[in-house]
C-alpha cells in the first residue's frame, strides 16, 4: 500500500494577499479557486509536484463555531500558533533573499539547527508559520 500526502490545509484571512504570496512570491501554481458567498478556497502547489497541494481556506466558518471561538481562532492565526507547514529547497539562501526582498515577515534567518537541519522561518500574510528546510 502506497500512501501519499494529497492536501494540506492552511487558513487565509485575505484571499488576494494569500494569492499574491503563494502564487507571486513562492511561485506556486493555482490549481483551483472556488468561491461561495464571501468566502474563497484556493488550492496551490509547486508545478513539479502536481499530486501535492495546499488548500488556503477561510478560517472558522463552520456553522457551530461561536463568535468568541472565531475571534480566538483568528488571534491564534495572527500569532502563527494555528497553522504551520514546512517546505524545502536546495537553495535556502537564495530562497530567503527572494522572500526578504518581497517583504515577507521573517521569523528566523537561515541557521544551522542543533538537530542537524539548516532552515529559516517566516509568516504568510495570515500569520501561518512557514519553515523552509535546506535539502542536502
Amino acid at each position: 500500500m502506497n500512501i501519499t500526502i494529497h492536501y494540506a490545509f492552511l487558513p487565509h484571512t485575505d484571499a488576494e494577499a494569500a494569492l499574491g504570496f503563494y502564487r507571486d512570491i513562492l511561485g506556486f501554481e493555482v490549481r483551483n479557486d472556488v468561491g461561495y458567498e464571501d468566502m474563497r478556497w484556493i488550492t496551490v502547489g509547486p508545478a513539479n509536484q502536481p499530486e501535492t497541494s495546499i488548500v488556503l481556506h477561510p478560517p472558522a466558518v463552520d456553522p457551530g463555531i461561536t463568535e468568541d471561538e472565531r475571534r480566538t481562532i483568528l488571534e491564534l492565526i495572527a500569532k502563527g500558533s494555528y497553522g504551520a507547514i514546512t517546505l524545502a529547497t536546495e537553495d535556502l539562501d537564495g530562497f530567503f533573499e527572494k522572500l526578504e526582498a518581497n517583504g515577507a515577515d521573517v521569523v528566523q534567518e537561515p541557521i544551522e539547527q542543533d538537530y542537524g537541519v539548516r532552515d529559516c522561518a517566516f509568516r504568510d500574510p495570515a500569520g501561518n508559520l512557514i519553515r523552509v528546510n535546506e535539502l542536502r
